[in-house]
């Protein structure tokens, strides 16, 4: 009997209502501060720590969920929310948030990926093909939960084509994820502290990622191309 498949339009129309109620309550939890940051000035700075470290467990998971949740929708980016959590609550908290939040969302897609019928486009993908066929897919895989362009969902659908199991994969995604989690929250409280060098840093960093993606497709373009010609 066929197994049958989840539908994937209903739940990414899910996901996205999801995302909405989440980020009314964060709205309504965290409005104080973000007038506040609006209207940014030295002065309301001691007051705007005060009031963000006056917050629960509870108004920290909404932000968790949230990124969790925005990362297991294709074709979004939790970013805003990652440097607004390291804005907020400084690069170490910060991280520790992101970190969490993009963990849980890639496990999600992870955990349900081989129920959903993916469209051919995203089945033919060329990242998705570049992924498959290297020698080391672990490390593969790894490098492609670091990059921010390459969309988690090919990630994850390759994880799953290759049969990698709970415990390797857990380990690649909680490696692959940690940097980026790591320069938004420091890039938010960079912001937060008006620290240029430190934005510039950022900015570098997150060019050097996008950088090695680059490179790396042009070396397996080139060896492709070779593969064919042979």
């Amino acid at each position: 009997m066929k197994e049958r498949k989840l539908n994937k339009t209903w739940l990414i129309v899910g996901a996205i209502i999801l995302a909405v109620i989440v980020l009314y309550f964060i709205y309504r939890t965290y409005k104080p501060e973000i007038n506040l940051l609006l209207d940014f000035n030295a002065h309301n700075k001691a007051k705007l720590l005060h009031m963000i470290r006056s917050h629960g467990f509870t108004d920290i998971f909404l932000l968790v969920a949230l990124i969790g949740i925005l990362n297991a929708i294709p074709g979004m980016s939790n970013s805003v929310v990652c440097i607004f959590a390291g804005l907020c609550y400084g690069p170490l908290v910060g991280f520790l948030i992101n970190w969490v939040g993009n963990i849980l969302g890639n496990s999600t897609v992870m955990s349900i990926i081989r129920k959903i019928d993916l469209s051919k486009r995203v089945k033919k993908n060329k990242i998705l093909h570049y992924l498959l066929q290297q020698k080391h897919p672990l490390i593969a895989l790894t490098i492609g939960f670091m990059i921010p362009v390459i969309p988690s969902v090919l990630v994850n659908y390759a994880g799953a084509r290759l049969n990698v199991s709970r415990k390797h994969y857990l380990a690649m995604v909680t490696v692959g994820m940690a940097p980026t989690s790591f320069l938004y929250a420091f890039g938010g409280d960079a912001i937060f502290k008006g620290n240029i060098r430190r934005l510039i840093g950022v900015a570098i960093a997150i060019l050097i990622l996008i950088g090695c993606y680059l490179l790396v497709r042009k070396i397996w373009q080139n060896h492709e191309e070779k593969a064919v010609t042979k």
